[in-house]
């Protein structure tokens, strides 16, 4: 879905907004088309009903802000070790095999179901994450083989990084998605 089509925008917004327009497009077609086809004038709503519930289950799912803040406060204070241990146990829970690495561009290997990601984030701390670790991870993915590779960091890295983790397929996770990660 194109991120600025108007069902990306609405699953972006309240869910209730979703709502009004289904209740509008409906006395809409009450008011204005005639009565044997009112019936199909008010399904033109049914797209909007669907985003409606999709953007509610979402909300109701989402984590609570407060308790993601907390999350991310609590690991910019902690030790590499109590970071790494909190990781490897939200990793393990997802279902993940995590195997700790000596390597100096990742830190963790993750596999899944025949799939291998690489996994760094002892710079979690970083203030700017630059690309040069990101270079090094994509390097030692293609080096070993693995699928994918997971670059984390509590601040989000510049823009060369960003623009370098998109082209070679380095995924990013920072701020919010770490947040619902720790919690």
């Amino acid at each position: 879905m194109a991120p600025n089509s108007l069902f990306a925008i609405l699953l972006r917004k309240p869910w209730w907004i979703s709502i009004v327009l289904v209740a509008m497009i409906a006395l809409t077609a009450r008011a204005l088309v005639p009565q044997p086809y009112t019936a199909f004038g008010m399904m033109g709503g049914l797209p909007f009903l669907v985003i409606g519930i999709l953007a509610a289950w979402r909300q109701w799912q989402a984590p609570d802000p407060g308790r993601m803040a907390q999350a991310l406060q609590k690991a910019a204070v902690m030790s590499w070790p109590d970071f790494s241990g909190v990781i490897e146990q939200a990793f393990g829970q997802q279902g993940y095999t995590v195997t700790r690495l000596e390597a100096a561009a990742a830190d963790f290997r993750l596999e899944k179901r025949g799939h291998t990601t690489l996994l760094s984030c002892r710079r979690w701390k970083a203030a700017n994450p630059g690309v040069e670790p990101l270079r090094d991870l994509a390097a030692l993915r293609n080096a070993q083989g693995a699928e994918h590779c997971i670059f984390i960091s509590l601040n989000v890295p510049s823009d060369k990084a960003q623009r370098f983790a998109r082209d070679n397929s380095v995924q990013l996770l920072c701020d919010a998605e770490l947040a619902k990660i720790i919690v």
